[in-house]
């Protein structure tokens, strides 16, 4: 389902459009890696702990706790998101340590939930602990409650993904906005997205659109306070769930090894994610540890 989009340039006043094309470029605040420009919007419920750990809030609760908060998010009048970083999130953070807009992205979520064993072993040995709550696990135990959920919208994805969620899912009512490609780059696509989202009926969205432009989305819909419901920033979890994809067995998973299955799934698409890039969080991890240390 997609709705006539409306508005004007405000995404690229934002700053929210990143280079390319015909769209504008960032224009995002240049004051430093973790200056927040989108408002007060992180706040979590009942009060729950959090640890910063390589410069990035991870909320201390576990996963059935998670679950019921995001349940309550899910009446409220107010849109809120729930963002999980894993090693490719906290790589690209590092790598624009000056994009004030996406490090606020994540600082205005409303939860921060740890998505990787790595993250959260590299913690462990720095004298933290991290909860680890991935978003396939919470999209899962999210969309298997009773009762089950009326109406959820899904950003991103295909009609063969909607065709198996509906089969899957038939008590619940779902929305679909199929984006372009290439949306962090697009002020239009992310203009109606934003639109959508406002007009859905839906209280849980599921922005299946890839990272960062489903944080950077999710921020600006808060900020402009016209959409209710939660918005969960989940990869692919979706495609994990209605078989459109494989997930690693649950042995590959505590081994920690979820991403090599990844990787001999779509080598094509990920070798740079998970040979070239994600290697770099032991040097960003290391460097952590001896800042922390002084």
């Amino acid at each position: 389902m997609d709705f006539e989009a409306q508005g004007g340039n405000e995404f690229e006043d934002a700053g929210l459009v990143q280079g390319g094309g015909t769209a504008a470029p960032l224009a995002a605040a240049r004051a430093g890696g973790t200056s927040a420009v989108l408002g007060s919007h992180s706040h979590t419920l009942d009060n729950a702990r959090s640890a910063s750990f390589l410069g990035v809030r991870f909320d201390h609760i576990d996963h059935s706790r998670a679950v019921n908060q995001v349940s309550a998010l899910a009446a409220s009048d107010r849109f809120t998101f729930v963002v999980t970083p894993n090693v490719d999130h906290i790589v690209r953070l590092h790598r624009q340590r000056d994009n004030a807009r996406l490090w606020s992205s994540y600082e205005a979520a409303t939860l921060s939930l740890c998505d990787s064993r790595v993250l959260h072993a590299l913690a462990r040995a720095s004298g933290l602990t991290l909860e680890l709550v991935t978003g396939s696990d919470l999209t899962a135990s999210l969309l298997a409650a009773r009762p089950a959920i009326a109406a959820g919208a899904v950003i991103g994805g295909d009609e063969t993904l909607m065709q198996r969620l509906r089969a899957r899912y038939p008590e619940t009512t779902w929305f679909h906005h199929a984006p372009p490609a290439d949306v962090l780059h697009n002020s239009e696509a992310q203009r109606e997205i934003v639109d959508f989202v406002e007009r859905s009926p839906a209280r849980l969205v599921f922005f299946a659109i890839g990272s960062p432009q489903s944080e950077l989305v999710c921020a600006l819909v808060a900020e402009r306070r016209k959409a209710h419901g939660v918005g969960l920033c989940v990869g692919a979890s979706l495609e994990f769930l209605a078989g459109t994809k494989v997930r690693a067995p649950r042995w590959l998973q505590r081994l920690g090894l979820e991403w090599l299955f990844r990787l001999l799934s779509e080598p094509t698409r990920l070798w740079r994610r998970y040979l070239v890039e994600g290697p770099v969080i032991f040097l960003l991890w290391w460097r952590w540890r001896v800042s922390s240390s002084r």
